[in-house]
């Protein structure tokens, strides 16, 4: 028999529920495993349900528990079962990453496994027709080794690869309209081992930010805090050459030739908000990476309030328990139901951000959100309303000095459409900090803009910034708003030219422009007279509208309108080129208005 959407395993999932034996299949991440399991009985079983309990995520009270129950008018103890285990209907059950669980769970998954019961409960009873594990053996991403013979004995294992599950057609489905033929002879062509890398899962997600216009880089996961490498091990066992770049630049031309709109950029500007509303328009996870204080967490909130309406639902990790997201209680029906933390229930619009992502409390709260991450669920149970899951983290590594978080897994990182790496430059948080600082801030960025280098600019995070203005204000020491290394140091950067211009120190910005505006454009005229390099006044000018915020370009317009047009053709294409949509229109304005 076969099927369709993938001869061998749908045909091994039949026979086994013939037979009424139980199945494991081996394979790895991202193959389509699971959506196979899905796609399949829903088409092929009519009235018959898949629970889908994923194994990773079992605390050891979620599948069985002692309670005390009336009966007869004496309170007894009674073993109560999950609630997705007594459906009410006939249904098949898989049990997804069993190997990712703890010892205790592998003991209760022994019994399912074995007998198709649980404590004093028969799954036959209660309509289970099937019992399915299903496993990816790497050593890394697995929690358990299954080497009890017993257990292994009441079992037929099926080992499968991306060709044996329906991960061609799930995609041609959910991408229905874009000729993927092309991607699909890409992937095909591949060796062996760049395939596992390049996962069915992981190409979804390059599809996904290749389509929605965003780098296709993106869609490769961050594996302990570095891009995923498409690269085969030589014959020393090293990795060779990266081939990402030219595998996913032959998967964007395909899609191109297929007639999809894939412009593949380098880079995006305003990264963030631009990824987080794509986020809430199509459903997405996003994991982005950046290093401490530079206003990750800050922009993500903002833009869900703008979009949503509502605050986001925040949750810290290293102050997260798995008990604050569910937690499983007892219910008159006689089963075990999980209740979910408040903030998840209701049918409003929801976000979640997941703050300091790699800092988890404890392995139990990471491995709960691997359901979360890739199903929408928690326990099994859909979170209703949820428009996108916003993961945010730091690098392992930052200004030379190894940060405290944890390692992930290829299986945990590939859960995420979107994952990006980003710099103090891509969180715009220059306006906020002028909007609510006022001039203070605008002397305190100018510094940050011009005295200090490339390597100062990292120590000074924006959080440091506003730290620097607000006990300014208080006339504190500014030293004390550096990061504090510890043994009486701190962060390597010199303040006095800060404390210079704090002490108003003569400086042209675009106020100082616009208090001798006919003064500035006579200077401009006659360094354009001198050759096309300009002079020092060319220099200052330039200077002062590049490093210019926004809102400031926009209360001094005239300066812009007067001067940029005086400006060197190469410096003025600095102002279109590579910056936000609403700066590139305000000097496309400008430029036309001054022609």
């Amino acid at each position: 028999m076969s099927t369709p959407d993938g001869p061998r395993l749908a045909h091994f999932i039949d026979t086994m529920i013939d037979l009424g034996i139980t199945g494991q299949v081996i394979g790895d991440h991202g193959i389509g495993k699971t959506a196979t399991f899905f796609h399949h009985i829903r088409r092929a079983y009519e009235g018959v349900r898949l629970v889908y309990v994923p194994a990773a995520n079992l605390t050891p009270d979620d599948l069985l528990v002692n309670a005390p129950v009336r009966r007869d008018g004496e309170l007894v103890l009674q073993q109560l079962i999950m609630r997705q285990l007594k459906p009410g209907k006939p249904f098949v059950l898989l049990i997804d990453d069993s190997l990712q669980a703890g010892s205790t769970i592998q003991s209760q998954l022994m019994q399912v496994a074995c007998d198709w019961t649980l404590g004093e409960h028969d799954l036959r009873e209660l309509g289970c027709i099937g019992v399915f594990l299903t496993d990816n053996e790497a050593r890394d991403e697995t929690a358990a080794r299954r080497t009890d013979l017993a257990i292994l004995d009441r079992m037929a294992t099926l080992r499968v690869t991306a060709a044996d599950t329906a991960w061609r057609a799930a995609l041609s489905r959910r991408f229905r309209g874009v000729d993927l033929a092309g991607v699909f002879r890409v992937w095909a062509s591949l060796p062996p081992e760049l395939r596992r890398l390049l996962s069915p899962r992981t190409l979804e997600h390059v599809l996904d930010c290749a389509l929605a216009g965003f780098p296709l880089v993106w869609g490769l996961p961050l594996v302990d805090g570095h891009r995923l490498r498409l690269a085969a091990r030589g014959k020393d066992g090293r990795p060779g050459r990266d081939l990402a770049p030219e595998i996913l630049a032959r998967i964007a031309g395909e899609l191109r030739r297929g007639g999809a709109d894939v412009p593949n950029p380098a880079r995006v500007p305003d990264a963030v908000r631009q990824v987080v509303r794509t986020a809430l328009e199509r459903r997405w996870t996003v994991l982005i990476q950046g290093p401490p204080g530079c206003g990750k967490t800050g922009v993500v909130k903002e833009v869900v309030r703008e979009e949503l309406g509502v605050d986001p639902l925040y949750f810290s990790l290293p102050v997260t328990n798995v008990e604050d997201l569910c937690a499983p209680v007892p219910t008159l029906d006689g089963t075990l139901d999980n209740l979910l933390a408040a903030p998840f229930t209701g049918d409003g619009d929801k976000a979640i951000i997941w703050d300091e992502y790699n800092r988890p409390r404890d392995k139990a709260a990471f491995a709960r959100l691997m359901e979360i991450t890739q199903e929408w669920s928690l326990a099994g149970r859909r979170i209703e309303g949820l428009r996108a899951q916003i993961a945010l983290q730091n690098p392992p590594y930052h200004l030379g000095r190894k940060l405290l978080v944890a390692r992930n897994t290829i299986a945990q990182a590939s859960r995420f459409t979107a994952s990006l790496e980003i710099d103090p430059e891509d969180i715009p948080a220059n306006e906020w900090l002028i909007s609510r600082y006022g001039a203070t801030a605008e002397t305190v960025l100018e510094w940050w803009k011009n005295d200090i280098d490339d390597e100062g600019r990292q120590w000074i995070t924006k959080r440091t910034l506003e730290r620097l203005i607000r006990l300014h204000g208080r006339g504190l020491p500014l030293d004390i708003a550096k990061i504090y290394l510890g043994d009486g140091d701190y962060a390597p950067v010199p303040l006095a030219d800060l404390e210079a211009r704090l002490a108003r120190r003569p400086v042209t910005g675009l106020r100082e422009l616009a208090a001798d505006l006919d003064g500035w454009e006579k200077r401009l005229r006659a360094a354009r007279e001198e050759g096309p390099e300009g002079s020092d006044a060319t220099d200052i000018v330039h200077r002062a509208l590049a490093n210019a915020e926004l809102s400031q370009l926009r209360e001094n317009r005239e300066v812009a309108l007067r001067l940029a047009p005086l400006l060197p053709p190469k410096l003025k294409a600095t102002y279109l080129v590579g910056v936000d949509a609403e700066r590139q229109r305000f000097w496309s304005d400008v430029f036309v208005g001054a022609s």
